[in-house]
């Protein structure tokens, strides 16, 4: 869908996850695949990537400008949008998913539809827990928090040492990068690495795979076309856990 057009879109409601989070429905909406993104223009202000948390809406955190302008919208407001682009999660039915903070977004889908057997959900407190009442309803769901506060006392890959990890036939995974590394690690050390699947988020202007701001060293592929869902051997040996880039192509640690 390289050649999707601007649809406008009417924002119907506004639903508060946490004090950093919220969740945007809009009519119309997409048909997609868990894991696509769309390229959402806030009037204005720039245009920018969003994971799909359903058919009709987003899930944003509020970190800079664009989101913040988004979060000053509500019910009755025009948003741009451009999509879905990218490849998605692979659909199997013995799907562990691990999530951490807003990057349970792309996998509620897959949550939602009956394709996760269990998904291991981390944020930094239990205020920040994303969806977890409705993901408890349709998955088994194991917690973690950095500050103990529900859960497990720690980052969400404390949990992956109490399941059998080769017993799922794949591993679909979205948070922040930190946290993405450490898993692929693990996933590896347990000869996972090729049934796992991770969702990357890089800078991006075009979201078509023109301009090339998302390039990942060292193969050039593009988050935009050639992912946002990567297979975790592909990633071993890429950027991940270490460096992006920013508005201007240099390096930034993660």
């Amino acid at each position: 869908m390289s050649n999707a057009p601007l649809q406008a879109v009417r924002i119907t409601s506004v639903t508060r996850e946490s004090p950093s989070v919220r969740t945007y429905s809009f009519s119309p909406g997409f048909s997609f695949r868990p894991g696509q993104f769309v390229m959402v223009t806030i009037p204005g202000i720039d245009e920018i990537p969003m994971a799909l948390s359903r058919a009709d809406a987003i899930t944003v955190q509020k970190v800079g400008d664009a989101t913040a302008a988004l979060f000053r919208a509500g019910p009755g407001d025009l948003l741009g949008i451009r999509g879905p682009f990218g490849n998605g999660f692979p659909s199997s039915k013995k799907t562990l998913a691990i999530a951490g903070g807003v990057g349970a977004a792309p996998l509620r889908p897959l949550a939602v539809g009956g394709e996760v057997e269990c998904l291991l959900l981390g944020a930094r407190t239990a205020e920040e827990l994303l969806f977890l009442p409705e993901l408890a309803g349709k998955t088994r769901v194991m917690v973690a928090t950095d500050d103990g506060s529900s859960g497990y006392h720690g980052p969400v890959t404390g949990l992956m040492n109490e399941l059998p990890l080769t017993e799922y036939r794949q591993v679909c995974v979205c948070g922040p990068e930190r946290m993405l590394h450490a898993v692929l690690l693990a996933l590896d050390a347990a000869g996972m690495a090729g049934r796992s699947y991770f969702s990357l988020h890089r800078y991006m202007k075009c979201g078509i795979g023109i301009c090339g701001s998302c390039c990942m060293d060292p193969d050039g592929r593009r988050v935009c076309r050639d992912g946002p869902v990567f297979a975790g051997d592909t990633l071993l040996t890429s950027e991940l856990g270490k460096y992006s880039r920013d508005a201007s192509g240099r390096k930034k640690p993660v």
